[in-house]
């Protein structure tokens, strides 16, 4: 019998492991810090606005962030930011990229399980140097066939890992709990979308699930993942 899945492309961060916590104790810091210059609400819009403008600028990642929240600070004080306050920010942005990993509930198990059958393939976005000391420190290695770190996920990107692989897109499966970035592109390339929903969600990382798209599944936890691939 053919096999309908012959690779398995997983995304890594708030899939694999935790990661939107981090910029969210991060950016707690800097309301903190900018308190005496505006509300929480206005800062995180403003920070919101930063990130956006800044994307295709310094990409996704820490480092990207950090630059957004040195200019949200020059916004929020009309330019009279002191220097201690970008030296917290700095000191803040220094401190996300030496955060510890914790990997998610039943990822270890869940690779270990699919690893045999499947080839499996990281999939990320984001900083170079950042993405592969989390993967390092995860302990998941081991686990993959490939480590993909793109600039962005696109249909086009997705074509050209999977297009690389045994049955190309229309054998393949990302999965991953970014809607935007792991699930619509990797459809619209001809793979399969596997969405496993994350309790936090960045702003700019929202879209509509793609419920009529018949390669769109949803699962509740990354655990139901083999039970997902037996049914197929």
């Amino acid at each position: 019998m053919t096999r309908p899945i012959t690779t398995i492309g997983f995304d890594a961060d708030d899939t694999l492991w935790h990661n939107e916590s981090v910029f969210r104790l991060t950016q707690e810091q800097i309301f903190d810090m900018l308190s005496e210059h505006a509300d929480p609400d206005t800062i995180g819009q403003k920070l919101l606005e930063a990130e956006r403008r800044n994307l295709g600028l310094y990409g996704f990642g820490v480092k990207g962030f950090t630059l957004s929240m040195i200019e949200t600070a020059i916004e929020v004080t009309s330019g009279k930011v002191p220097a201690s306050t970008i030296k917290e920010i700095l000191e803040a942005g220094r401190a996300m990229l030496s955060h510890p990993v914790e990997t998610l509930p039943g990822v270890h198990d869940t690779l270990e399980e699919v690893a045999p059958h499947y080839s499996l393939i990281l999939i990320t976005k984001g900083d170079l140097f950042d993405q592969e000391r989390k993967l390092a420190q995860s302990g998941l290695g081991d686990w993959f066939d490939g480590v993909e770190i793109v600039s962005d996920k696109t249909p086009a990107v997705y074509e050209r890992i999977f297009g690389a692989t045994e049955g190309g897109p229309a054998k393949a499966m990302m999965v991953g709990n970014s809607l935007k970035s792991d699930v619509i592109p990797a459809i619209e390339a001809g793979s399969w979308g596997v969405h496993v929903p994350h309790g936090l969600t960045w702003e700019l990382e929202r879209a509509e699930p793609p419920e009529g798209a018949e390669r769109f599944r949803k699962i509740s936890s990354i655990e139901r993942l083999p039970a997902l691939l037996e049914s197929l």
